[in-house]
């Protein structure tokens, strides 16, 4: 047989990072030898992360699933027996129809973003369950309630071009930690350290980012808000206000000037545990650098509050006029930029009888009540991909308890036997995204990125818009859409008459593997206003948020459990917790990897000297944390980088790799955000003892 001569092949990294890098796969005789980020993208700028930099022992891991099985054993026990894909694929369709004819919401899909693409995450997928007529999946679990508060004052996601944050000369990283999760934005904020920017990073807890600031404050988890209203005041109070901007681009600045005139930086204090004079001298700093850049991440909006925080937040450029320069303002996200087609993706116009049986959303953050206590008609059946809910959703004892049900159908489409398939009753295998077709935008920069297959796909793994194509054939459906091809979806994934779109043709694309956005460079998108909100302006005043019954202001909404929400609570329980992620795993996925367990270790607790003192809790000490709602148990690492107050868990473990069978989500709550319907991970109190 002739041998194939060494190639690249244009990929595009799929997890849920913003940076979304653009990767050359070198294929040598059918088999990816070497990965590499693209040096043509000016953002990837040739590297990878350490996790992706070693994606080959991903794919070609002796853990993948490679052939469909079914259980053999009791659920959670992880027993199964290899089947063919004829089988596998006639069981869901005849438990899917069966169930169906009663009721079709009684299935309910469940993914969010273990893959980011537009095909193989929102594609195909959608169009099979909404011609099904299953309940929907309100996809809450990351960054809902952030977009939420966003959206209430800017618009949409939409906000500065990251790379123009080399010019500010005042940035701070608020609710994130880019060293760890957007290594290539890090990048552009050293290169604005060099030029003499200041960073100031605002955290609960000395992070790796924060360790590398000028100024880190660490407020208590879920009083970010308040920590934003105060600085408000100190603007108005002092006059640090773009009064020209203020008049032309904003809504409603009376109002907020006189909401925010009680939140001074002594009240802030007492609410956020920080000195009052920083948060003064923050708000100074701020309203005096130009260009000034804040850069949001979705840490703070996981408490009650979070949708709220980042609203005020998203005020501030306005307030000083930040928003006039490109290297100025504000980001939380791009995603908002992209013209994605929505309707074209996911066809909900597939909806049978919408008008005489209307679909019913299910939030994946309370998965476990879900399964438990839903009602006309309880869930019979889940499909799972994309996610691994027993490992990263919240109160996992009442998750897993619902996966435990016999009468629950279940079937889970995965690369490895994570937790969740443990619970399967069909285990399909899935495709890496070097053995399948996709396209993907970004939320950390403005580029599309492009991925073409690379290999074939190993064993009888088979990617997500297949496996739907093939259940949609055995269930008797006909519409065309169910059966277009992986390119046709991706050349219909974006508004080709938007102006942005103009140069993201699959040629193009494909050509070199990345596209920008026709968007202009410098890319400053409310130099003049022109906001994309009901009123075209920054609404520090939202007529929108009062109609669905929401404070139309900037407020604080306080923390569920904290001492001063939650006395009572806080006598048993007085330690908050927050769960980061590892900087060695990325949510659950490569927290199975021979490389990243060995690195990561076990899990830890970090917990101040005093807390641990007051415990009686020695270095390296097994520890049992606990709550009302569960436990788990992680060693003991005393350091002054958690706040007095607070424990740090880094997550997030599977569950079976832990030590115990738990992880931290064993103790957060499903309660949840303020507005977005959020989970609330970092709003959470435990006890600390020695195990």
């Amino acid at each position: 047989m002739p041998t194939e001569t060494p190639h690249i092949v244009h990929c595009a990294c799929p997890h849920d990072c913003p940076d979304t890098c653009a990767m050359e796969v070198t294929v040598d005789n059918g088999r990816a030898v070497k990965i590499r980020g693209s040096k043509d993208l000016p953002f990837t700028n040739g590297a990878l992360c350490t996790k992706v930099a070693h994606y080959l022992e991903r794919v070609y891991s002796q853990q993948r699933l490679l052939y469909p099985m079914k259980r053999v054993g009791r659920k959670g026990e992880g027993r199964f027996e290899r089947i063919g894909w004829d089988e596998a694929l006639d069981t869901i369709a005849a438990r899917f129809a069966a169930i169906a004819a009663d009721d079709p919401r009684a299935i309910l899909p469940y993914s969010y973003a273990g893959t980011m693409g537009l095909v193989q995450s929102s594609g195909m997928d959608r169009r099979f369950f909404h011609r099904l007529g299953a309940s929907l999946l309100d996809r809450t679990i990351c960054s809902s309630a952030g977009a939420a508060g966003w959206k209430a004052s800017i618009g949409s996601s939409v906000g500065m071009d990251p790379e123009a944050i080399v010019d500010a000369r005042l940035i701070i990283v608020w609710g994130g930690n880019p060293v760890v999760s957007n290594l290539h934005g890090w990048r552009y904020m050293q290169e604005a350290k060099r030029r003499g920017a200041r960073l100031v990073v605002i955290d609960p807890w000395r992070s790796e980012t924060a360790a590398k600031a000028d100024l880190h404050l660490a407020p208590m988890p879920g009083t970010d808000g308040a920590l934003a209203l105060a600085m408000m005041q100190v603007l108005i109070a002092e006059d640090l206000l773009d009064h020209d901007y203020v008049a032309a681009h904003t809504l409603g600045f009376e109002a907020l000037a006189e909401r925010v005139r009680e939140w001074t930086p002594d009240r802030a204090a007492a609410v956020t545990g920080l000195p009052a004079e920083a948060i003064r001298q923050l708000a100074r700093d701020y309203g005096s650098a130009s260009p000034s850049a804040i850069r949001l991440n979705y840490g703070l909006n996981r408490c009650a509050g979070g949708a709220a925080a980042v609203r005020a937040i998203a005020c501030l450029p306005a307030l000083t006029g930040a928003w006039r320069h490109a290297a100025g303002g504000a980001l939380l996200s791009t995603s908002g930029a992209f013209p994605v087609d929505i309707a074209a993706l996911e066809r909900p116009d597939l909806y049978p009888h919408a008008a005489t049986r209307p679909p019913r959303t299910v939030n994946m953050s309370q998965i476990g009540e879900a399964l438990l206590e839903a009602a006309d008609p309880p869930i019979r059946a889940i499909y799972v991909y994309n996610s691994n809910p027993l490992a990263v959703a919240p109160d996992s004892n009442r998750v897993r308890a619902g996966f435990m049900r016999e009468d629950l159908f279940c079937v889970v489409h995965e690369q490895f036997q994570t937790d969740t398939a443990d619970y399967a009753d069909i285990l399909l295998p899935a495709t890496t995204q070097l053995e399948h077709r996709d396209v993907h935008k970004a939320y950390g920069h403005l580029n599309v990125v492009d991925n073409q297959p690379a290999i074939a796909p190993l064993g009888e793994a088979r990617p997500n818009s297949e496996v739907f194509r093939l259940l949609a054939g055995r269930m008797g459906f006909t519409e065309p859409a169910l059966f277009e091809s992986d390119d046709e979806i991706a050349a219909a994934a974006f508004r080709q008459r938007d102006p942005r779109a103009l140069g993201l043709t699959p040629a193009a694309l494909a050509e070199r593997g990345w596209a920008r956005l026709e968007l202009p460079r410098p890319y400053a998108p409310f130099a003049r206003g022109e906001f994309p909100t009901p009123s075209g302006k920054c609404e520090f005043f939202s007529q929108r948020l009062a109609e669905q019954g929401h404070e139309p202001l900037p407020c604080y909404v306080p923390p569920h459990e904290s001492p001063l929400s939650n006395p009572e609570l806080a006598a048993r329980y007085p330690l908050a917790m927050i769960s980061p992620p590892a900087r060695n795993f990325l949510n659950t996925s490569f927290a199975n990897m021979p490389r990243f367990l060995a690195l990561e270790g076990r899990p830890t607790l970090a917990i101040h000297p005093a807390d641990a003192a007051a415990r009686g809790i020695a270095e390296g000490e097994r520890l049992r944390i606990f709550n009302d709602r569960g436990a788990f148990h992680a060693h003991a690492v005393i350091t002054e980088r958690a706040r007095p107050g607070l424990v740090v868990a880094p997550s997030i473990w599977w569950q079976k790799l832990s030590g115990d069978g738990e992880n931290a989500n064993a103790v957060t709550s499903s309660k949840l955000t303020d507005m977005g319907g959020g989970p609330v991970f970092y709003d959470c109190l435990v006890e600390v003892a020695i195990a």
